[in-house]
């Protein structure tokens, strides 16, 4: 592993440790060179998933994008790094299990599906964006479906 602070090639792990999820392990490391610490992480490949967008194109699934949706969606609200990486490790957990292509409306639902349950006011953001709401009757009717429930 390449040190990110010297580049030197040699560096030693400190400790070990699964995510709650089991889906990555956290590794810390401290250099041998400058004997700075860095963490690391190793996770499965998801390269090989393709997601299917509404207008019927193709592109790979890219995890930073879809953390990225999430982390504006949960903007200013008391929701740690770590919840959104456990969030993002269900979802792969999902699409791996299906088959190697998800459609972009089953990834954006399984994304409300988990924030729901975390916070209602950034399952709202995204529902927003992703439902593309036009108007405030939109949103009134959302608001309506979680407070029902």
């Amino acid at each position: 592993m390449k040190c990110p602070y010297c580049q030197h090639n040699e560096t030693k792990v400190l400790d070990s440790r699964e995510s709650l999820s089991n889906t990555s392990i956290r590794r810390r490391r401290e250099c041998l060179k400058c004997s700075k610490r860095f963490t690391t992480y190793e996770r499965i490949e998801t390269s090989n998933i393709i997601v299917v967008k509404k207008d019927g194109r193709r592109e790979a699934y890219d995890r930073n994008k879809l953390k990225k949706g999430i982390i504006i969606a949960c903007q200013k609200r008391q929701i740690s790094a770590e919840t959104i990486d456990s969030i993002i490790d269900k979802i792969e957990q999902e699409i791996i299990a299906g088959k190697s292509e998800v459609t972009s409306k089953k990834l954006g639902e399984l994304v409300m599906k988990y924030l729901k349950k975390v916070d209602k006011v950034a399952y709202i953001r995204f529902a927003s964006v992703y439902r593309e709401f036009t108007d405030i009757t939109s949103f009134e009717e959302e608001l309506r479906k979680l407070i029902r429930k």
